[in-house]
């Protein structure tokens, strides 16, 4: 049940505090104290800026109060035209984040509903994502399932 907040399409004005749940959100991986910052929010906020202004990242946010809590983000795949059959783009969803204090209240799932509602009608053919440990299971509630075809090659620096 989605009670006292709101779920509504991610604008380019909202680059700041997406950068910020940002940064809150990649110091939560780090068990007690987090490290300096290698970098300022400020890259993130131009980023996300850039990208939520062209269209080329679509994000979802949840709301309270005018205070953005949660977020999702997602990045079309674009797929190469196929003479026999369907290239329809698939989603790639990442940077999935639910402030501690609003967490088991139904943000998260109307969040993934939200994207998916948006997928659903732009003819994607599918999402993908790498969840985390403690994402998995609200992930496997909203139907996302383990690939049938995935091989990864991580490509170490």
């Amino acid at each position: 049940m989605t009670t006292g907040f709101i779920v509504r399409p991610a604008r380019p004005a909202d680059a700041r505090a997406l950068a910020e749940l940002r940064w809150t959100f990649k110091q939560e991986d780090h068990e007690g104290q987090a490290p300096t910052p290698a970098r300022p929010p400020h890259e993130a906020e131009q980023w996300i800026r850039d990208r939520l202004d062209d269209g080329r990242w679509l994000a979802w946010v949840a709301e309270s109060g005018g205070e953005i809590f949660g977020h999702v983000f997602l990045c079309p795949v674009e797929r190469m035209p196929e003479p026999y059959g369907d290239d329809n783009p698939l989603g790639y969803v990442t940077n999935f984040f639910v402030l501690p204090s609003q967490r088991n209240k139904g943000a998260g799932s109307a969040l993934l509903e939200a994207l998916k509602r948006h997928s659903r009608g732009t003819g994607f053919e599918g999402l993908i994502v790498w969840p985390s440990e403690r994402s998995t299971p609200l992930y496997r509630r909203s139907g996302f399932h383990p690939p049938e075809e995935l091989l990864e090659l991580l490509l170490g620096t």
